[in-house]
């Protein structure tokens, strides 16, 4: 049974959306690379762009759809150490702020258990 064409649809554009705004707005996601990673923040905030076009792309086609899905939800496992660095930057901002930078944490979990849906929804018969 393959997955819906609405959530496969949503997953992808939210990726697609997130990898251009690594382009657009660098500087955003600069400052939440965690700073234990060697090289500059910059390199990480476009790396992590391509691979959310990439992966968003891929999910937008049938062909590549199961492939695409397993990797964004490797990909959403993965940034969740930059959520963690923005919500410890984030401790002394106002509390919006805070409560917003601590909002994205467990968001990760329900965006995997999304992708690996779909991933599983697209399991060849």
């Amino acid at each position: 049974m393959a997955a819906s064409k609405r959530s496969v649809r949503l997953l992808s554009g939210l990726l697609l959306g997130a990898g251009v705004a690594h382009f657009a707005r660098p500087a955003q996601f600069d400052a939440i690379v965690p700073r234990v990673l060697p090289g500059r923040a910059r390199t990480w905030t476009y790396a992590s762009g391509v691979a959310e076009l990439l992966f968003g792309a891929a999910l937008a086609v049938p062909r590549t759809r199961r492939t695409g899905a397993l990797a964004a939800a490797g990909l959403f496992t993965a940034v969740f150490p930059a959520n963690v660095q923005m919500a410890y930057d984030w401790r002394d901002r106002p509390a919006p702020l805070r409560a917003l930078a601590l909002a994205r944490l467990p968001l990760q979990v329900p965006l995997a258990l999304w992708a690996l849906r779909i991933h599983r929804a697209e399991r060849p018969s």
